[in-house]
């Protein structure tokens, strides 16, 4: 049994309240990855074509 397959059947295992509990807590930790991963983009310039065509877009 892989680690995932483990993590699986625990999670069955718990409460309707604990489950909730956990996917809330596993949202949070997706926000906060997307939030760095954003940060990051800006960061390096990735994202510099976006800025640039919403500032065109306004004129």
């Amino acid at each position: 049994m892989t680690t995932i397959q483990e993590i699986e059947a625990a999670i069955l295992l718990l409460s309707p309240t604990d489950r909730t509990a956990l996917c809330a807590r596993l949202a949070e930790l997706d926000a906060a990855e997307w939030d760095r991963q954003i940060e990051d983009d800006i960061a390096a310039g990735r994202l510099d074509w976006l800025a640039e065509e919403e500032a065109g877009a306004g004129r």
